[in-house]
């Protein structure tokens, strides 16, 4: 088998059996195969596309590249859950302890936020103490003990993404949809989950900004689970305004303690809800999505969930008075309000723009390796079809540097758009896709 007759093959629109994608995949990791040929293979790739088959038998060499997580120590289903990522999506810490508080067992690795998203890692470092690095047996123990267990991708999970995706940031082969796909799936599907539920974000501040595109990804990556015998559900949600209001570790981190006692942003209440039917559904084939429901609204207005979460955090060595008395949460010590200069109703927010401005600020990284200020961020306290007079409040700012704080400021501003005439909020949840259905606009 050579390199050259792959190439040749793709580049003419021919399908690439099973044994030619892992022979490409295999010997890349191994060093046996070179760049340029892996990134003639990723522009043919670009232009001629991949059929179903082919981005399924991608995404299990993917998988199998480096270890595959054994959580067969762990009793019952694992149900996984995850974002394409967004800017204020902290539904992490609010699913996974409403789910966990019912049955569910959550053994999830989570990476640190890169660019303009965030990272739940970064999030849960943010809480005093709380540690993210922790042994298989001690993972396992908590998820046997509590239900939940939350730590950092450490080991060595479907490396062959890694060095495919440090090759398309730099060829241009990102935007596909079959490598986009292989390249979400392949962590998951390493990471050893029964279930996984998707939250695919679309909107502007999302990785696909077009919905019909966000559609074929998330039906995508539901058929690649069920090719590989997983129960995968996707949720297509909006990322054209931040999740609830703040943007920030630390500030994400006190949202989601105000979301699990019940007073938090109907948006992200609204959609955590949902996510956590979902993954109780999975883990419970026989319970209907009403029912679903009711049960993760049970466990958020009850305290269950909260009183989960405090175990979770408890269990990981972090300071659980935070819950408590929320200003224990270390913010920026300077805090900025960003004041309206427009009368009328919001019509745009430019939700990346809002990420980057997290970076401008410390909160973000352009490289993985880069140091992070976890305290600082942005309470954008309106939403798109509010009206705001002139003057009015619409965002604080906590930093720790004038400079920076000054250009945050002029980046919200210009990040938001007016109109004179009334404009209809956003559609939160706009699809829910598993294997046998889409159903449209649930809320």
């Amino acid at each position: 088998m050579r390199m050259y007759d792959i190439i040749l093959k793709k580049r003419n629109g021919e399908v690439l059996s099973k044994q030619e994608i892992e022979f490409v995949v295999n010997g890349y990791v191994n060093g046996e195969i070179p760049d340029y040929q892996v990134s003639a293979l990723l522009m043919a790739i670009y232009f001629k596309k991949m059929n179903e088959e082919e981005t399924l038998n991608l995404t299990m060499a993917m998988a199998h590249s480096g270890e595959m997580l054994d959580l067969s120590g762990i009793s019952g289903k694992k149900i996984d859950k995850h974002s394409t990522g967004g800017v204020g999506d902290k539904t992490t810490l609010i699913v996974a302890p409403i789910a966990a508080s019912l049955g569910v067992k959550v053994a999830k690795m989570s990476g640190r936020g890169l660019g303009h998203t965030g990272g739940t890692i970064d999030k849960l470092e943010s809480i005093e103490g709380f540690k993210t690095v922790m042994s298989d047996e001690e993972f396992i123990r908590h998820v046997n003990d509590i239900n939940i267990a939350l730590v950092s991708q450490t080991k060595n999970l479907a490396p062959a993404d890694k060095l495919l995706y440090a090759l398309r940031d730099v060829t241009a082969t990102v935007d596909n949809l079959s490598l986009i796909a292989s390249s979400i799936m392949s962590k998951k599907l390493a990471s050893g989950a029964d279930g996984i539920v998707l939250d695919v974000k679309t909107g502007n501040g999302a990785l696909m900004t077009d919905e019909q595109d966000s559609i074929e990804l998330a039906k995508t990556m539901v058929k690649i689970g069920e090719g590989a015998g997983r129960n995968v559900v996707a949720l297509v949600t909006d990322m054209d305004e931040p999740l609830g209001f703040a943007v920030g570790n630390a500030l994400e981190v006190e949202e989601a303690i105000e979301t699990l006692k019940g007073r938090g942003p109907q948006d992200l209440t609204n959609l955590c809800v949902y996510l956590a039917a979902y993954m109780v559904m999975l883990n419970d084939g026989n319970l209907s999505f009403d029912k679903a429901v009711k049960m993760a609204k049970d466990a958020l207005y009850t305290g269950r969930a909260l009183a989960k979460f405090r175990e979770f955090i408890i269990a990981q060595g972090g300071d659980d008075n935070i819950i408590n008395d929320t200003s224990l949460i270390k913010k920026g010590r300077i805090e900025c309000d960003v004041k309206s200069e427009h009368v009328g109703y919001i019509k745009r927010i430019d939700t990346r723009k809002i990420g980057s401005t997290l970076m401008t600020l410390g909160g973000g990284r352009e490289k993985k390796e880069d140091g992070i200020d976890y305290g600082v961020g942005i309470i954008v306290q309106r939403k798109i079809g509010d009206y705001v007079n002139k003057g009015d409040i619409i965002a604080r700012i906590y930093g720790n540097n004038e400079a920076s704080i000054a250009a945050a400021k002029k980046n919200i501003i210009e990040s938001i758009e007016f109109s004179d005439s009334e404009v209809s909020k956003k559609q939160l949840i706009k699809y829910i896709i598993t294997k046998d259905k889409i159903i449209k606009k649930l809320n």
